[in-house]
């Protein structure tokens, strides 16, 4: 199947490479590039300087019956024109995320893609990412005993990136750039509604979006789960910390370095206390001896590009869509009273 992005920026040119590489390798479900469409005339040269097809206008794309499907990778708040026209042609999508502005407008996007019968699909791309699928891991396989929380954190000093992301009317703020990639990770983890939750933005650019969060979920079950999100840190922190009843896992970067450390004696006798600052612990010294064992991590490693592929065996009729409606909706819902929660400045107590 031939598909062909709409929005050939940062993303899209990212989505190119990756589709000339699958397309390299994937035999039983292609999915070709067709070509490009943007509204930058540099962006259009340089992509037929790299040897990619350049449609003229989205009508083209519409009309051209070899185009089975459309990639949508342009600021977040044209998203809904594009799928409203390529699900009235026929085309099957793939749509970046956020699809939408609000859980409102999402759905009516699913609306008008199962009016048509088109494939409609969200590129919640970050449910593949190792780290996450690591983390998973840990907790499936009781690593560490029973999880009861767990800390996820993109750690950036870069300020907010390109240019639209700085704008309210586009879509922008880290919420919608970072934030529904990891509440649909954290959704993705822990099965139990959400029972409350808490919201912090930060602002520290001036910028009219925030430029990062900090957001405290608390489960049904009891796990507690933080998400923090900063574009002003310039130390690294760890990407994932999680806390069992029998040890705790560190993952300290996108690389997966870290590791797991599990208890073997809950109380040690033979603790001794250290110098802390100006006084004296045993409480928050480190263990000693052999009451607790060092372990690797549980690395899990995603397929290569196992998101096109199951679009593309979706588009067949061969598989179910890996990322679901209802999925997509519930993390809108937990944004909109993330935005609540900081705007208040309260606890959300409400079940998602």
């Amino acid at each position: 199947m031939d598909i062909a992005i709409i929005g050939y920026g940062g993303m899209g040119g990212y989505h190119a490479e990756c589709l000339k590489k699958y397309a390299e390798t994937q035999a039983e479900f292609p999915l070709r590039l067709a070509g490009i469409y943007d509204i930058d005339a540099a962006r259009c040269t340089l992509a037929e300087e790299r040897g990619i097809r350049v449609f003229g206008d989205p009508a083209e794309i519409w009309a051209d019956k070899s185009v089975g499907a459309v990639l949508i990778a342009t600021p977040n708040d044209v998203h809904a024109q594009y799928v409203k026209a390529a699900a009235a042609a026929g085309k099957n999508i793939i749509c970046e995320k956020p699809i939408g502005l609000s859980e409102k407008q999402a759905e009516k996007m699913y609306a008008d893609a199962e009016k048509a019968g088109v494939v409609f699909e969200v590129h919640q791309n970050r449910r593949w990412d190792d780290d996450f699928l690591t983390v998973k891991n840990i907790m499936e396989q009781g690593c560490i005993g029973d999880v009861y929380r767990i800390e996820s954190r993109v750690m950036g000093g870069n300020g907010i990136p390109g240019a639209w992301r700085k704008e309210l009317a586009h879509g922008g703020g880290m919420m919608l750039d970072w934030g529904v990639h990891l509440i649909d990770q954290m959704l993705q983890m822990i099965s139990s509604p959400v029972v409350s939750l808490y919201c912090e933005y930060s602002y520290i650019y001036g910028e009219e979006v925030e430029d990062g969060c900090r957001l405290s979920v608390r489960f049904e079950n009891g796990v507690e789960y933080l998400i923090v999100i900063a574009t002003d840190c310039f130390r690294s922190m760890p990407r994932w910390q999680v806390y069992g009843t029998e040890g705790t896992a560190t993952v300290k970067d996108w690389d997966l370095s870290g590791g797991v450390t599990r208890v073997l004696v809950r109380h040690d006798d033979k603790l001794q206390g250290i110098r802390a600052g100006n006084g004296f612990t045993k409480t928050m010294a480190p263990r000693v001896g052999d009451t607790v064992e060092e372990k690797p991590l549980p690395v899990v490693h995603a397929e290569p590009f196992a998101f096109y592929k199951n679009f593309a065996a979706a588009c067949a009729g061969k598989e179910q869509k890996k990322i679901k409606k209802e999925e997509v909706l519930r993390v809108f819902r937990l944004m909109e009273a993330a935005a609540l929660s900081a705007r208040k400045n309260s606890v959300i107590k409400k079940k998602i």
